[in-house]
């Protein structure tokens, strides 16, 4: 071979490398910055629960009743600003970060259950079940650390 077949070859080798190594480097950044697609399901997140709900809180309460707890647990969330629309591919832009209280989500969960007649349960019965909500997120990559 003649040397300007082999230095050609290896230019363009070199070239192959550099452009690919921008194109992985720009992804990787990019992945980096978009929040995980992690997905709900309602049905999976109930039965979730209602697995691991200690024995005492599952004789409580009913597989319907939990799923409408776990609904009113979500719209919670939602008007909290913990479950936007359209966020595939979203950048994540937290500004401030948001310690989710227990307690706070107990004492609106019991208020929600009395308005929709769910006659259950006590403080400790709801707070398990916000802990094994939490769970569920984290199980599946939707929820941050804890601290």
């Amino acid at each position: 071979m003649s040397a300007v077949v082999v230095v050609s070859i290896v230019i363009a080798t070199v070239l192959v490398f550099a452009i690919a190594a921008v194109i992985v480097g720009r992804e990787a950044r990019r992945l980096d910055s978009v929040a995980p697609r992690a997905v709900y399901e309602l049905e999976q997140a109930t039965k979730f629960v209602a697995d691991h709900l200690p024995a005492s809180t599952q004789a409580r309460v009913t597989y319907e009743e939990l799923r409408k707890l776990l609904v009113f647990h979500m719209r919670w969330l939602h008007d909290h600003g913990l479950q936007p629309e359209g966020v595939v591919d979203l950048r994540q832009d937290i500004a401030q970060e948001l310690i989710i209280n227990e307690d706070t989500v107990a004492a609106y969960l019991l208020g929600a259950a009395e308005k929709s007649r769910i006659e259950i349960l006590d403080d400790v019965d709801v707070i398990h079940i916000v802990q094994t909500h939490l769970d569920y997120f984290n199980a599946i990559g939707a929820i941050g650390p804890k601290r």
